[in-house]
């Protein structure tokens, strides 16, 4: 198994895991090795310190509780399978972003007043999103008005939409 670490133009770094450096290659040849946060595909390798492999102190169990009755395996993680799980959870994450931005109209500072127009129809009905005060997102709430906070990290703002 090959850890890179990579980047794309945008300096957005993450991890690649591969089954060997031809696999990298062959992977970024065909255009399929994508940034995660933005899907450029112009990525590259950038200077990594070696991995190395530590003993069994670095797994991590999970197991059924004795007092339950829940059936199921045990579970053993890794260091690697933790860090795989990891990066695949942070992939997600980011596509689930980058598709909610894909989906929604942003209103800026306007959301309240905007959701409110959609909520009693004086506007088309659509997502939107924008930013607002926690006062207000109460009070829309309070209306029957559904909204939802999501924190985002205003470096993602740009890249995402």
């Amino acid at each position: 198994m090959k850890v890179y670490n990579l980047a794309c133009p945008l300096d957005h770094r993450f991890e690649g895991w591969f089954a060997s450096e031809a696999d990298c290659l062959a992977q970024q040849e065909k255009g399929i090795l994508a940034c995660p946060v933005c899907d450029s595909t112009e990525i590259v390798r950038m200077p990594s310190a070696p991995h190395i492999a530590k003993s069994s102190s670095t797994e991590l169990s999970i197991s059924k509780p004795e007092s339950t009755n829940l059936s199921g395996d045990v579970v053993a993680l890794t260091g690697q399978d933790h860090s795989q799980l990891e990066a695949q959870v942070q992939a997600a994450f980011l596509k689930g972003m980058r598709d909610l931005m894909g989906r929604s109209e942003d209103v800026g500072n306007s959301f309240a007043e905007e959701a409110r127009k959609i909520h009693y129809k004086e506007a088309p009905e659509r997502s939107i999103r924008g930013q607002t005060t926690l006062d207000e997102a109460e009070s829309l709430r309070d209306e029957g008005i559904e909204v939802m906070a999501i924190p985002l990290i205003p470096a993602f703002k740009n890249t995402l939409q």
